[in-house]
């Protein structure tokens, strides 16, 4: 694991540095192995990263879009990560429909959802079963109780180890997430983490000793490059 820890003034910066990370990630990925493939995270941090990607000529066609979570609702429920990645970036740009891998939320249970969505995820990636399939990149936030994707503190879901995709929860409200083996199998796992609030959080994921299920960012170790993103707010205590 290479790991990266950048620091940035505040988020414009913070995003401004995410988005040149991306597009180069992207310009890599096409020239080696023909398209990008990219999963998602939603809450109001990337908001405005997916809103200046909006803005780029891109190679549309080449681009492949997932979700790393989302909350089973759905997809046109304000509560969607997808409702919110297509009015700030996917709506705006000409990529094909067949392009958009959304995550299904309207199945007769979220079981059956996660390994639906399991399910196309190796047949987009021809996975055989016996290794993970490594996205190009999976952009990933953390919750101040250092929780990422729908992987919460104490949670069932940390347990899981042997499938793509498991269900989280959430005070009772089921999601579905990328397991943190999948997470790992990526090519970059870039975290965006910004505000005050995230400070505690950050200390123990990024403290020598500390327990992997009450901090789950912890689990994200992942086999290719590992970058954190802060503002100058979460990671005041991480500058040197």
């Amino acid at each position: 694991m290479n790991k990266t820890v950048e620091v940035l003034p505040d988020q414009p910066a913070l995003v401004a540095r995410a988005l040149e990370l991306i597009l180069s990630k992207l310009e890599t990925a096409i020239e080696q192995r023909g398209h990008f493939t990219i999963a998602l995270s939603g809450g109001s941090t990337p908001k405005p990263l997916y809103e200046a990607i909006a803005t780029q000529k891109l190679p549309w066609d080449k681009i492949h879009i997932f979700w790393g979570d989302e909350r089973y609702v759905p997809p046109d429920h304000p509560d969607s990560n997808e409702l919110m990645t297509r009015r700030a970036w996917l709506d705006r740009v000409d990529i094909p429909a067949a392009n958009i891998h959304p995550v299904p939320t309207l199945e007769a249970n979220p079981e059956l959802a996660a390994a639906k969505y399991e399910q196309q995820l190796k047949e987009f990636f021809h996975s055989s079963g016996v290794e993970f399939p490594a996205l190009d990149v999976i952009l990933l936030g953390m919750g101040d109780d250092a929780h990422t994707a729908s992987l919460f503190p104490h949670t069932e879901a940390l347990k899981v180890r042997d499938r793509l995709l498991t269900v989280g929860n959430k005070d009772g409200n089921p999601r579905i997430s990328f397991t943190y083996p999948f997470i790992n199998s990526a090519r970059s796992v870039i975290f965006l983490v910004a505000g005050a609030n995230k400070r505690p959080a950050l200390a123990q994921v990024f403290a020598p000793v500390a327990d992997d299920f009450t901090y789950p960012s912890r689990l994200i170790k992942p086999q290719g490059e590992l970058w954190w993103l802060l503002d100058a707010a979460a990671g005041l205590e991480l500058q040197h």
